[in-house]
């Protein structure tokens, strides 16, 4: 299916509504989850750009951060449905309600899926100091030393700690999370062999590994990436039901004007044929997408059924 995605991309841009809806008049603001400087904010703004150019208004990007993307999605779950206000969002969207109590927004009632912007792949990095030197030898290792080997996450709940989670449930191997507030100070003790692993994406881990700092073992896609051709996927490894998709996508609150949310998709899929916004986007080894909303839709619910599944059957949780 995300082969299938990516093919829609390249071949067709999702047609505009047949009818005469006009594109708001007012300044459009796009909420970013996260830290203003982050990669989900430098996708953002590139975005934001070139929508700018297309639709003649304002795209603004605002950063409303916390709680792993809780609640700026709030804040736009809660705007009024005009199209005057979007979401620019990653996996931790589909992850929250299966580790989260309770949320205050209902994920599946309080938004419309506009289109998935793109995917990128998470990278299974070591440090450069370790006497591992492939996915297996790690496997191998990690079973023979069951709760000895820790490994860092950018945060409890996010993409790359659900990844690591999921790998440990399919492996059968038995490891240590130790989150951090982001992923800088966590790359930072990986590199001095505090922790043993982690699950990065390419703009936090590339320099690192590019100046051997880390290796990078395993990548966690479907496909393998263009931009690192030579190491093999986890599922090619031994593991075919192993797959994990970083990704970026847009929503919108509920009740949108259907016209409303096929006009920006149309937009989106517009601007991720523009070379800024595509070069902004291989920093992460990212795929382009622009989906239609049914396709994000559909997607999104596979991404949040599996976590759910998981989180379910491993029982985490988090207030």
């Amino acid at each position: 299916m995300v082969m299938a995605l990516v093919q829609l991309a390249v071949t067709a841009a999702p047609c505009l509504a047949q009818d005469s809806t006009e594109w708001p008049s007012k300044p459009i603001k796009m909420i970013v989850p996260f830290p203003a400087a982050g990669g989900t904010d430098a996708v953002a703004r590139a975005l934001a750009n070139k929508l700018s150019l297309q639709v003649g208004k304002p795209v603004i990007v605002e950063n409303k951060s916390g709680a792993n993307g809780v609640i700026g999605a709030d804040y736009v779950a809660h705007s009024t449905p005009d199209g005057l206000t979007i979401l620019l969002t990653i996996a931790s969207h589909s992850i929250a309600p299966a580790i989260y109590k309770s949320l205050p927004y209902n994920t599946d009632q309080d938004f419309t899926a506009v289109s998935l912007v793109a995917l990128y792949p998470y990278l299974f990095t070591i440090p450069q100091s370790s006497p591992l030197h492939s996915f297996k030898e790690f496997i191998d290792y990690a079973k023979l030393h069951p709760g000895q080997i820790s490994y860092a996450s950018s945060g409890t709940g996010s993409g790359p700690h659900l990844g690591m989670e999921l790998l440990e449930e399919i492996t059968g191997i038995e490891l240590i999370h130790v989150p951090y507030k982001g992923a800088a100070p966590a790359n930072n003790d990986l590199i001095s062999g505090q922790v043993q692993a982690m699950l990065n994406n390419l703009l936090a881990g590339g320099a690192l590994i590019r100046a051997q700092k880390l290796k990078v073992l395993a990548i966690t896609s479907e496909h393998r990436s263009k931009a690192l051709p030579d190491v093999p996927t986890i599922k090619e490894l031994g593991y075919p039901k192993y797959q994990v998709d970083g990704w970026y996508g847009v929503f919108v609150p509920a009740k949108t004007p259907t016209s409303t949310v096929n006009k920006l998709s149309s937009e989106i899929a517009k601007a991720l044929k523009d070379a800024e916004v595509l070069q902004r986007l291989s920093k992460d080894g990212a795929i382009a997408v622009g989906s239609t909303p049914k396709e994000f839709a559909d997607f999104f619910n596979r991404d949040k059924k599996q976590w759910l599944e998981l989180t379910q059957k491993i029982k985490i949780t988090l207030d």
